[in-house]
């Protein structure tokens, strides 16, 4: 595939990186800077200009370009983008775009703007902190196969019950897989004579009430999920996330400094409560009662206050925070001093567009610790290599750092055992470490 990519900001430079060792890339940039560091970093073809301009994108190959990504800062630059290039080329287009009233647009008719496919930031962001905070401990959680399955990423806290356990001891839920274990730098597929540490990372794959349990058991005495939220900041992602909890049936509290923002989030938010303070007021916080919170989510305009919020929520007792943070090198540093979930909309968005360059069978992905792994979901054909044999035999021809999670059958969950044979049409759920993902595509 032949993928031209139009902006190499943050999440340009995470998806040409993610894709120039399998595909053709070749990435636009106005900045001449950028332009000569994505030369330098990444094998693909780099052209220094405006993309908006067709004589630009023709430069850069747009004649035979499969996918065209637009993924400036830009919402409006993006939609010209992809305006532009369907002008001289059948090339499926996808728009980067932060404000969601131009996807309501945009779904509201058949392709508008040129566009095929519209991802929006701040909804990913929104969605994405909705599906974490009914989990303790989870810095990661993602659905599939309809929803059906789940997929979470835990910490182990030093006073989890897990700690000192063996996969095979801990292994009491019948639809639950322990797919693996990330140490420091280190990448360990879970076997049954894995034992659990403090500090470990843990990804399982199974329903979502297997999962629910499991989070549960992970954290004694904790609630089963997050009735009590307060956001802070009426950004666009704090209104998302407060609107996206307000879908579900929850009442959350939204902090808004600015007056004039604050009564705007109140007239449109009616199952919100909203505040207008200044949530770095410790005096405001203990008189608020934010300290009986069950997640805290710090959305403002900046990381660094929104590291602030964090930890002054920490201090006046809440126990989990959730910061978002645009710059990708202080994901480590913020969950190093405390902060429970750091999420990047960057690395959202990087993540839902890379789904586009994937084989036609592969239905989902999630990557997990900056692509380290991947957990994706493929429909099996009649050719995979894991169709017709038990698992057991068909696993090992495939790479040790493969598990398969989950199955999906016909809208049942099946889970996977050695002598579970999988058929053609089956909806596989795997873990894949990243440096085994291209062999392990090219079998399925």
């Amino acid at each position: 595939m032949y993928v031209l990519i139009v902006g190499a900001g943050q999440v340009g430079q995470m998806i040409a990186a993610n894709l120039a060792d399998t595909h053709d890339v070749a990435v636009v940039e106005r900045d001449p800077e950028l332009a000569d560091d994505i030369t330098y970093s990444y094998d693909v073809l780099s052209v220094q200009g405006d993309g908006t301009e067709l004589e630009t994108l023709r430069e850069a190959g747009l004649e035979r370009a499969d996918l065209v990504v637009a993924c400036t800062d830009s919402d409006e630059t993006n939609i010209v983008i992809c305006g532009t290039a369907k002008t001289a080329s059948d090339a499926f287009t996808i728009a980067r775009v932060r404000r969601r009233t131009l996807l309501n647009t945009w779904e509201g008719s058949q392709n508008a703007f040129g566009v095929n496919f519209m991802v929006c930031t701040d909804l990913l962001v929104a969605q994405t902190i909705f599906r974490i905070s009914g989990f303790p401990r989870a810095q990661d959680v993602e659905t599939f196969a309809g929803g059906l399955v789940r997929m979470a990423e835990f910490e182990i806290g030093p006073e989890s019950p897990l700690v000192g356990k063996r996969v095979e001891e801990a292994d009491r839920y019948d639809s639950m897989t322990f797919a693996a274990v990330f140490r420091e730098e280190q990448l360990i597929v879970a076997r049954g004579d894995t034992e659990f540490r403090a500090g470990d990372r843990i990804v399982v794959i199974g329903s979502p009430s297997s999962v629910k349990e499991f989070a549960m058991a992970m954290v004694p005495d904790t609630t089963s999920s997050a009735d009590d939220v307060v956001i802070v900041g009426g950004s666009e992602i704090g209104f998302q996330a407060a609107r996206e909890f307000e879908a579900h049936g929850f009442e959350p509290r939204l902090i808004e400094r600015d007056e004039k923002r604050a009564r705007e989030m109140a007239e449109a938010l009616p199952d919100t409560f909203v505040m207008q303070s200044d949530a770095t007021d410790t005096d405001f916080l203990t008189r608020e009662h934010i300290d009986e919170a069950d997640i805290v989510v710090a959305a403002l305009d900046s990381d660094e206050k929104n590291l602030l919020v964090c930890l002054l929520a920490h201090r006046v007792g809440v126990d989990r925070t959730v910061a978002i943070i645009e710059n990708t090198e202080y994901t480590d540093l913020f969950e190093a001093v405390g902060i429970d979930v750091a999420i990047n909309p960057r690395e959202e968005t990087a993540e839902e567009i890379v789904r586009f360059t994937r084989t036609d069978q592969t239905e989902k992905i999630a990557m997990l610790e900056h692509d380290r792994a991947e957990v994706i979901e493929v429909e099996l054909g009649p050719e995979s290599a894991l169709t017709g044999r038990e698992i057991a035999e068909s696993m090992a021809e495939l790479p040790d750092c493969v598990v398969i999670g989950a199955i999906s059958r016909g809208g049942d969950l099946v889970t996977p055992r050695g002598t579970t044979v999988p058929r053609a049409g089956d909806h596989i759920v795997l873990f894949v470490d990243a440096a085994a993902l291209d062999e392990v595509s090219a079998a399925l």
